[in-house]
């Protein structure tokens, strides 16, 4: 999987499955802008390089179009072009019911989840076009941008529209060489979902899922990570429009 001296930006990279895949990534010589709304994305940018790879960090609330075109006016300002994306960043759900739901609760999730990858493709897709690229770039959906659990309507609306919005631009873009998929992972093993698998409230719900699992187990963050690399690199060349799931089986049973 070669993508050795490719550009590329990885939104909420500073935790969680966006960190993971920056620093696989930057292992096997891309070179990162490392994009995030809290300064935890430096830190992953000051890792990379340290272990000798190229990362650079730029804040960014993607969810704002004016942040999400400058984040790409900047990455072309250092690197002078954009090979490819991963738009990562996104919010949880609330965990209630939808008559419970609060507008803002609902805003918040379409806001991030939904609209800011809306931004991020809108700004990397004219970037590629301009300068002729043939790019690929990956969103990040869930197992539940094809079904549904309660207590999350929010999110499993927003996880739909990733999906739609991912095929929507592989066929308006495909002509023109840029690829885009989507990969959909099941639960992944994060500080946050570690945390509250020890809470007695949540543990039972958590190991009920991971018996839905038919792995027996959650996803490690470099697991959706090598998923990641793979579309990113020509050895996927044929591949756009596809949402993947990346999720030990989940969604088979």
């Amino acid at each position: 999987m070669d993508i050795n001296d490719r550009v590329v930006i990885v939104t909420g990279g500073g935790s969680g499955i966006g960190a993971e895949t920056s620093r696989l990534l930057a292992g096997r010589g891309a070179k990162i802008v490392v994009t995030d709304i809290s300064e935890t994305g430096e830190e992953i940018a000051k890792g990379i390089r340290q272990a000798g790879g190229e990362a650079t960090f730029i804040r960014a609330d993607i969810s704002a179009e004016e942040e999400a075109e400058a984040l790409v006016a900047k990455t072309l300002e250092r690197y002078g072009r954009l090979d490819g994306a991963f738009n990562n960043a996104g919010v949880e759900q609330a965990g209630v019911p939808l008559h419970q739901l609060t507008a803002a609760q609902w805003d918040r999730a379409i806001r991030v989840d939904l609209t800011g990858v809306f931004h991020s493709l809108k700004y990397e897709i004219a970037a590629m076009l301009e300068s002729g690229t043939r790019g690929s770039i990956v969103n990040t959906a869930s197992s539940l941008g094809q079904i549904a659990v309660t207590d999350a309507a929010e999110y499993v609306a927003a996880k739909h529209g990733v999906i739609g919005l991912t095929r929507a631009a592989a066929a308006d873009y495909g002509q023109h060489g840029i690829r885009v998929n989507a990969v959909l992972p099941g639960i992944v093993e994060t500080p946050l979902i570690a945390r509250l698998s020890e809470d007695p409230t949540f543990s039972g719900k958590f190991d009920a899922m991971r018996q839905r699992h038919p792995l027996g187990r959650f996803a490690k963050a470099n697991e959706i990570g090598e998923a990641v690399a793979w579309l990113l690199s020509d050895n996927s060349e044929f591949v756009t429009g596809a949402a993947i799931p990346v999720d030990g089986g989940y969604l088979a049973v």
